[in-house]
């Protein structure tokens, strides 16, 4: 591990004045990942911000219209088990209690889980090239083992994916992202945050220098769908395991017929992979498996597989279809026992 100062912050001002002073500076909370990342020497920041004294970033509180407002310092434990997410958003407390361990949701925090790094093997191997990681240097993935890589929104520069399983959950719930910095306060939409790789892969999000995230907000419109969701996760073991796909499926029904209709995708690309015309092709459709694959299709199209992930494209189809299923007839795939309902 490289040397670094540390500072305690004590307030959100410091923590701008500290980040916007030092380019190399990196925040750390929980440090389910950043510590890791450190130890492989994948991350070698020269300054340690700890905020885990800043008030201003904790807790969870309702917003003037009806949604919540999760503090980035919430352990993502304290946000699967509150009593108003599980009523109002479920499929958040599902998305995240499908992720890690006890022992890691009870360290990692919300702005810590938004703005993890992938799980790619060669952008955690200082000795392969990664453009991720050391931009132009190469992508190891595009020629090496791909299996887990990405299928949607890749390109030639970094087919990486983005590991959250809580960020699926807020993908599909049309979150909002509040951040400060020394420009003020700003609002991003879910779909804004993460990037797409394109030439810059090794920029995962849109935070801008000096920023920090302050909390994630979960807006009234999602409690629609607490009555129908599903996040259906596969992977190669049953639990402790980055998806090979996962599904959030959340549908406001009308009898058997879908008034309207949410869906992310994780494990696939270099974001939550959401498309609102795959939505909107289920809404006034009857809740029946030929619309379902519909969507599913549009929901995939233009999916590219490599050498070794190319399986993951019809995976993916068919757990839309399966989740879609489960959300329609209000049977939510259990995560605690994981088995495939």
């Amino acid at each position: 591990m490289n040397r670094f100062s540390y500072h305690r912050a004590d307030t959100v001002e410091d923590t701008i004045k500290l980040l916007s002073a030092d380019p190399t500076a990196r925040i750390i909370a929980g440090g389910t990942n950043l510590v890791d990342l450190m130890k492989y020497l994948v991350e070698t920041p020269s300054t340690l911000i700890d905020v885990t004294r800043i008030d201003a970033l904790k807790g969870i509180t309702e917003t003037e219209d009806g949604g919540l407002r999760i503090g980035a310092l919430v352990s993502n434990s304290a946000v699967a088990y509150d009593e108003r997410v599980q009523a109002r958003f479920p499929l958040l407390a599902s998305a995240i209690l499908a992720g890690a361990s006890p022992q890691l949701r009870n360290a990692a925090t919300t702005g810590g889980n938004l703005n993890q790094r992938t799980r790619c093997y060669y952008f955690n191997d200082p000795a392969t090239p990664c453009h991720k990681r050391e931009p132009g240097s190469g992508c190891s993935a595009i020629v090496g083992l791909n299996r887990i890589h990405a299928i949607l929104g890749a390109s030639d520069q970094c087919i990486a994916t983005h590991p959250s399983d809580m960020c699926v959950g807020l993908a599909a719930l049309a979150a909002e992202v509040h951040v400060a910095g020394p420009g003020g306060e700003r609002v991003i939409p879910f779909a804004d945050y993460h990037r797409l790789p394109g030439d810059a892969p090794q920029q995962d999000n849109t935070l801008q220098q000096g920023e920090i995230v302050l909390a994630v907000v979960l807006p009234q419109g999602g409690q629609g769908y607490a009555g129908h969701y599903s996040y259906l996760k596969l992977r190669d073991r049953l639990s402790y395991a980055f998806a090979l796909v996962s599904v959030a499926a959340a549908l406001e029904m009308d009898g058997g017929t879908i008034a309207s209709a949410r869906i992310a995708l994780g494990g696939v690309a270099h974001k939550p992979w959401r498309r609102q015309e795959a939505e909107a092709a289920l809404s006034g459709r009857a809740a029946e498996t030929s619309a379902f694959a519909a969507a599913a299709d549009l929901l995939l199209e233009g999916a590219v597989g490599h050498e070794h992930n190319g399986f993951k494209i019809d995976l993916a189809r068919r757990a839309v279809i399966r989740a879609l299923a489960q959300a329609a007839t209000g049977t939510p795939q259990s995560q605690t026992d994981k088995r495939i309902a």
